[in-house]
This record gives structure tokens, C-alpha cells and sequence, in this order.
């Protein structure tokens, strides 16, 4: 079965303050985008779909899709901040696009096959990617309008930043089926074996370090896109003149789940997730990477 990889590329990392996915991360050159695509492609995944801004499409074209094996097909979709369901007008002021669930619905014209979702500026490890391919192969049509989906999750103490906050979607867990994901923004260690970070009504909780965490590495079918429409007409309505308001994937998810309109199957993976949010990141990264190449080469 034909599968897809859809690649969340049009953050313009305001924390990290550039085009971070655009941003070499190894002596080479290379980017943490090429190496996840080199992971899929080793995978199996037979086309890519970049979900990028328009207004960087040659800056983006130049740097990534230059470099890629002519054998994969590419395609682009692209999010923009008036890209809403019928009906909808963006508000006057708005700047930034509507966040992760946007950026997938995005893709709804370009993606016809079961697809896997990764963020640009992550790197999420080998095995991760040959499960989630294994995954995507055996997702079958859905029946009795239940969506079936996955999520390749991590633990909250691994995918913390020593340099800033980080926002991280929260699962929990039961039967190896995802059972709820809530998003927690302004997460950061403040001691030993204590993290802390806001839920969605911006309350400070205390939370686990070894909480498993969503770093948007999903597994859908295209029927999702109607179901996250749905979702997003919803948030407008309620959100929509909130000009830093922003859609997550994540509770999308987790509102499908508590109405029992979808499945989401969680894969456990040995792989290690590194990420840079913020400059300073980037020696712990490369350090990591040096490290994971002894053992599994890239760009051979």
C-alpha cells in the first residue's frame, strides 16, 4: 500500500528565532529534515507533502527539495492564515496561521493515501519511522465511522529544553490505545525530578518527568480531514477573533477520542526524539547525533 509522509515545515520559530527547520545541525550541512526524510525513506514511505508558507517556498525549494532522492514524490501544500473552512473570514490583525490543526488540514488536497505527520524540526529516530510505516500499511478503509489512527509517543523528561519553556501534549494512555491528549504550554524543569507547565486553562501543574508526550508523530487516514474541519469550524467559532489563538492537533485528537469517533493506536519505540527549540540547543543536538550515527549511519 502506498504511503504518505506529511511534513509540518511553516513554523517560523519565534522562539528560536528563524527558519530553524531550514538550519544546518551537523558539520555536512544537514538539517534534522534530512535526516527524518533519509529515516522515512529507509522506512518505506513513497511521497512527501511539505506544509510550508508561501512566502518562503524558494528559500525552502533551494535548501531541502533540492537535496532530495529524485525517486520520492514531492508535493507542497501551504498554510496560510485565510486558508479557513466556508464561511470563515480571517480577523483583521491576525498574523500567524492557526496552528498544528490547520497545518494538517492544509494538506487535504495533496495527500490521498494513509500518512504519517512529523514536525520539520524534530528528529524522532529510525525505528519510530519503520514502525509508523508498518502502521500506516495495515490501515485499513474505516468502518462504522470510527477514524483509526496512530502515535509514536516519548517521555516528557526527554524532550525537555535546558534553554526555555516547550509545549507538549500530555497523553494518557491505557490498553496501548490513546486515551486522552491534552496540550500544556510553558513546560520547563524547575528542579530535580520536578517539570511544571500550564494546561489549557493556564493553571501550573505539577507534572510527571516520564509522562508520555505527543511530539506530533501521527498516523491517519484522509478521512481524518473532514473530522479536523469539523473540529476547526468549531474553534473559530469559539476562537476565532482571539488573534493568537492557535488549533492543536493534539485536542483535535483528544475531543475525537472522548467522542468516540476515533481509535488511535499507541507504537512504543527504543528511538531517541532530539529537537531544537532554542539556538542553544544545537551543541546538545549535534553532540546526540554524533553519538546515534555510530550506530545507525545517515546519508550513506
Amino acid at each position: 500500500m502506498k504511503t504518505t509522509l506529511v511534513i509540518l515545515a511553516a513554523g517560523m520559530g519565534s522562539r528560536y528565532g528563524g527558519l530553524k527547520q531550514l538550519d544546518s545541525i551537523d558539520e555536512a550541512g544537514h538539517t534534522l529534515l534530512e535526516y527524518s526524510i533519509y529515516d522515512a525513506i529507509e522506512a518505506g514511505f513513497d511521497s512527501i507533502v511539505f506544509v510550508i508558507r508561501k512566502a518562503f517556498e524558494a528559500e525552502f525549494k533551494a535548501k531541502v527539495a533540492s537535496k532530495l532522492c529524485p525517486d520520492i514524490s514531492i508535493a507542497y501544500a501551504f498554510q496560510s492564515i485565510d486558508d479557513l473552512p466556508e464561511g470563515f473570514d480571517c480577523p483583521e490583525g491576525r498574523q500567524k496561521p492557526w496552528g498544528t490543526a490547520q497545518a494538517v488540514w492544509s494538506a487535504r488536497q495533496a495527500v490521498k493515501t494513509p500518512f504519517a505527520v512529523i514536525n520539520a524540526d524534530d528528529f524522532y529516530g529510525r525505528e519510530a519511522f519503520a514502525l509508523m510505516h508498518q502502521f500506516c500499511q495495515k490501515m485499513g478503509s474505516n468502518q462504522d465511522r470510527v477514524l483509526e489512527a496512530g502515535i509514536v509517543t516519548y517521555a516528557l523528561k526527554n524532550t525537555l529544553s535546558e534553554h526555555g519553556t516547550v509545549n507538549r501534549g500530555i497523553c494518557s494512555i491505557e490498553d496501548n490505545h490513546l486515551d486522552s491528549v491534552e496540550e500544556y504550554t510553558a513546560i520547563a524543569q524547575e528542579a530535580k525530578g520536578l517539570v511544571r507547565g500550564k494546561n489549557a486553562k493556564d493553571e501550573s501543574q505539577e507534572l510527571s518527568e516520564n509522562s508520555p508526550v505527543s511530539m506530533n508523530f501521527w498516523a491517519f487516514n484522509p478521512d481524518i480531514f473532514a473530522s479536523i474541519e469539523s473540529f476547526f469550524q468549531q474553534f473559530l467559532q469559539e476562537q476565532g477573533n482571539e488573534l493568537q489563538s492557535e488549533c492543536y492537533l493534539p485536542s483535535a485528537i483528544d475531543h475525537f477520542i472522548k467522542e468516540k469517533r476515533l481509535i488511535c493506536h499507541t507504537l512504543k519505540t527504543k528511538a531517541s526524539w532530539l529537537g531544537v527549540t532554542y539556538p542553544k540547543d544545537k551543541q546538545k543536538i549535534k553532540k546526540a547525533l554524533e553519538e546515534i550515527q555510530k550506530r545507525e549511519p545517515y546519508f550513506k
